[in-house]
């Protein structure tokens, strides 16, 4: 037969390593103990078979390239679309915008400086943008970090996505392994004061090994007889994606026209069809609620596209690292993934301490997840100490990254200018980039002071202060 199996081969060996992840964690304490998302741990079970075994029996990551950048978007659109059934608190809104923007700067201006450092002396032919490949794969996450560095390796950079994927990987150990010893020690501490379980919870979270099923609340939304719920919302999204992947196909023409940096900028657009796809998708939510027909997307089902995407997406993007490209970076990666991660644990715990007045570990300890994995690694680590989301750390935060998204597109295109910086063998572009992330980092830091007053910074020795 002549039909093509490759996608749905990739599907099922991710799948399986799913499932045996699973069952590890049933089995293993390790793994409850320190919140290792099933995704991570099938990873690197994949990462392992495609790197020894698969080639013996012709399969290659190009499948799993694929599927890391298109579930990326698809749930960008899914996340997009969804209707915030909380509102705000207003109390930590603000602070959280500012504690976002404030990992995005000091990992960038870390990420590029040390660039420089070893451009300047040991490893000169460096590329670049390579030290922001932290903030994307930290802050951003893995589909980012893959799709806007494969975008970079048409530039020149040699194995831009799978070190973007490596910086990703790396992040997610700091926000498990970082987190759960935060969490420990703000219990030692006091900052936090554990709410007794009560019986019932207290057995079952004896009890769950990660394989427990829950029965599903009802779902508003199109009626089942019409059309399978889950089908409309999954054909909303498709559709979406299939308007994004138009108009970037128009953008890109029409921009190719400029010349030969009209055309390196319109590879890089494809690089961030994130931002377009979520774009869309806000659009696309706006006309439904003025005609009145959002009530036929639901919350629900959109959450469970958007985190089968992301699942898929993070063992995926685990499995397609390139070993030989780690073993040819390694000291970079080694020295800028040990220096990010701590900034990012002691400016959050710093920052946090002094702007937030409720909840403050809870709100810290989301940021620091999300900041290093992703939002459901953030969301996990909040859940060890507040179960049910009863504080508002969880929904202040989905308003703060809405607001953070647009202050965010300027940084975000900025990231390629060290690229045509390179390509075109203009330096100014380096401190353009530069100039970027410092006044990023200048509104943050004014923001901090208009936010908590005139002893912002007294007391600024100690990391935490309440």
């Amino acid at each position: 037969m002549g039909f093509s199996w490759n996608m749905l081969i990739d599907l099922g060996i991710i799948s399986c390593a799913l499932l045996i992840a699973t069952g590890l964690r049933s089995l293993v304490s390790f793994f409850k103990r320190y919140l290792i998302p099933n995704s991570l741990t099938a990873g690197f079970i994949l990462l392992l078979f495609y790197t020894y075994l698969a080639p013996h029996l012709g399969l290659g990551t190009e499948g799993l390239e694929n599927l890391v950048f298109h579930l990326l978007n698809l749930s960008f659109i899914a996340m997009s679309l969804r209707v915030s059934e909380k509102k705000a608190s207003g109390k930590g809104l603000f602070s959280m915008v500012i504690a976002i923007l404030s990992q995005y700067s000091l990992q960038s201006l870390l990420g590029i400086g040390i660039t420089f450092l070893f451009i300047a002396t040991l490893i000169p032919n460096l590329f670049p943008t390579f030290g922001l490949l932290i903030t994307l794969g930290f802050a951003l996450g893995p589909g980012q970090a893959f799709s806007i560095g494969t975008g970079w390796e048409k530039l020149g950079f040699e194995g831009g996505g799978s070190v973007g994927l490596t910086f990703a990987a790396i992040g997610f150990l700091w926000a498990c392994f970082g987190g759960m010893y935060l969490i420990n020690r703000a219990v030692r501490k006091r900052w936090i004061i554990p709410a007794p379980l009560k019986a019932e919870d207290a057995l079952e979270k004896k009890e769950n090994t990660g394989l427990k099923l829950t029965a599903q609340r009802g779902i508003k939304g199109i009626p089942p007889e019409v059309m399978d719920p889950l089908s409309f919302n999954l054909a909303l999204v498709l559709a979406i994606y299939l308007v994004t992947f138009l108009l970037l196909k128009f953008v890109t023409h029409a921009i190719s026209f400029a010349g030969d940096m009209g055309k390196d900028f319109a590879d890089g657009l494809w690089g961030i069809t994130f931002i377009f796809a979520a774009m869309n998708a806000v659009l696309v939510k706006k006309l439904l609620l003025r005609l009145g027909a959002l009530r036929a997307s639901d919350n629900q089902r959109l959450t469970r596209i958007a985190g089968t995407s992301v699942d898929i997406m993070v063992s995926a993007s685990i499995a397609a690292i390139s070993l030989v490209v780690v073993a040819r970076y390694w000291l970079p990666i080694l020295v800028m993934s040990i220096l990010g991660g701590a900034l990012t644990i002691f400016s959050l715990l710093w920052l946090s301490s002094r702007m937030f007045r409720d909840h403050v570990f809870h709100r810290t300890i989301l940021i620091f997840g999300a900041m290093t994995g992703t939002l459901p690694t953030g969301l996990a680590l909040l859940r060890v100490i507040d179960p049910e989301f009863e504080t508002p750390a969880s929904s202040d935060y989905m308003y703060a990254v809405g607001i953070v998204f647009l202050f965010a597109l300027p940084f975000i295109f900025s990231m390629n200018f060290p690229a045509y910086g390179y390509t075109s063998g203009r330096s100014i572009y380096y401190w353009i980039t530069f100039l970027v992330y410092a006044a990023y980092l200048v509104f943050v830091l004014v923001a901090f002071r208009f936010k908590v007053g005139k002893g912002a910074f007294k007391g600024a020795g100690r990391i935490w202060k309440v």
